[in-house]
């Protein structure tokens, strides 16, 4: 039902721009087909599109009243939007018939479809009743993790250590399959010591012959959760390929896509800067820019530049860890945080090579020294080009500790394992989303 709302607020908007398009055509006595609006509304349906996701339409609003705020903004955005790019022209490009009234009509449709997507999501709440057999402290990890933002919906409802899932003969009990059946488990996740115990193995193929999934802890937090555990790092770290490394035609498609939108964003760069130059006036005073040294693909250190957003005398050489709150950050800065636009002049990085729209963050010389020193693997994220944004920064808020960047290298470590033109898209969307929902920092 959740992908159904979705392709149903896709294929909702096109018809609807389609049916206006036309209508509009036969009432004023013209070929809409031959005319250049033709083009203009199935670009009209892109954008619609586009701003729809950023609103977060149809999937996460979670109430009514929210669906119908998001269903607003959306079409309001992309009118707007449309109605810019025909006052720059200085042309017609689409009759205001249809891009106000798709403005209306497509509201209530947003609104049912994040309705469906609503239902669709609470009947897949403990869809998946996830039994593991694990040590404790891995238990309690994935409970906590099930319970933040994973991909797939699912809930703990049991779980055995490798000792008590272990067959008896006095009494006789096979434990791991009375309990997960008791339990109604849909799937059993077998951690690495468990998959290394016969008794248990055999236990979970008869559960498996039964329909229940079963899966490895390291496949599970995968497919789930998004990332890779921390107890599994050292073990599959190297042991899979590497889309910019083995697959060159993916390598030269991803390049030539980071050329092109990088282009527009130096186009939005020009636009942009004369308004951060007047917001610096009144409350950013100090240098434009930004720039620190940053360690870029291969281990090969590189100059990143930004919009300064903190007072110039404490940018330093961004030595220190950087805070969600930090009390560096000036007024308007935190402005330019909030809304991205800090982050804007590293296209011209994307230009040069440095950087690439997806991928890891880079990180600080000195500190890459230190985390490489502790964390098993760490360099392996240098393999690939360092990107502007990446699925660690869309499923995790913001590392600002030791800690939390290892929790971080799960999520860039799951990115290198299935690295893809596909979820490329997917971090694109979801950072659109939380530009356009200003989850910033």
């Amino acid at each position: 039902m959740g992908r159904l709302a979705r392709w149903a607020l896709y294929a909702g908007t096109a018809a609807c721009v389609v049916a206006l398009s036309k209508a509009h055509a036969v009432v004023h006595v013209y070929s809409w087909s031959g005319s250049s609006r033709f083009a203009w509304s199935f670009a009209y349906v892109v954008v619609l599109a586009v701003t729809a996701y950023g609103f977060g339409l149809p999937e996460l609003p979670r109430t009514r009243r929210a669906a119908v705020l998001a269903s607003a903004g959306a079409t309001a955005t992309a009118a707007i939007t449309i109605s810019v790019v025909q006052l720059v022209t200085g042309d017609s490009l689409l009759p205001r018939f249809v891009v106000l009234g798709t403005a209306v009509v497509l509201v209530p449709w947003y609104v049912l479809c994040a309705v469906m997507a609503r239902d669709a999501r609470t009947r897949a709440v403990g869809r998946d009743r996830v039994f593991v057999v694990a040590e404790p402290d891995e238990v309690t990890t994935l409970d906590a993790e099930l319970a933040r933002a994973p991909e797939r919906p699912a809930v703990l409802v049991g779980s055995l250590s490798i000792a008590d899932a272990a067959s008896s003969s006095v009494p006789p009990r096979r434990p791991l399959l009375d309990d997960a059946r008791g339990s109604d488990a849909t799937v059993v996740v077998l951690n690495r010591a468990a998959q290394s115990d016969d008794d248990i193995v055999t236990q979970a193929s008869m559960l498996h012959e039964e329909g229940v999934r079963i899966r490895t802890l390291s496949l599970f937090y995968e497919q789930w959760l998004g990332k890779l555990p921390i107890s599994e790092l050292e073990r599959v770290s190297l042991l899979f390929d590497i889309g910019e490394l083995h697959a060159a035609r993916y390598a030269r498609v991803k390049r030539l896509l980071d050329v092109v939108l990088a282009t527009f964003g130096v186009l939005a760069l020009v636009v942009i800067t004369p308004f951060v130059l007047v917001g610096d006036l009144v409350a950013n005073r100090g240098p434009l820019l930004f720039r620190q040294r940053r360690t870029g693909r291969g281990g090969t250190v590189f100059e990143m530049v930004k919009f300064r957003s903190m007072r110039p005398d404490r940018n330093g050489d961004g030595s220190d860890w950087t805070s969600e709150d930090d009390e560096r950050v000036t007024p308007f800065g935190r402005v330019l945080r909030r809304t991205h636009l800090d982050e804007l002049p590293q296209v011209l990085n994307v230009l040069s090579g440095e950087l690439s729209i997806v991928g890891p963050r880079p990180e600080q010389p000195h500190l890459v020294g230190e985390l490489a020193a502790k964390i098993p693997f760490y360099r392996l994220r240098h393999l690939v080009r360092p990107g502007l944004t990446g699925w660690a920064q869309v499923k995790f808020p913001y590392a600002g500790s030791e800690q939390e960047t290892l929790e971080k290298l799960q999520y860039e470590f799951y990115y290198l394992r299935r690295q893809s033109l596909r979820l490329d898209a997917r971090i694109v969307g979801r950072t659109l989303r939380s530009v356009v929902l200003r989850e910033g920092r």
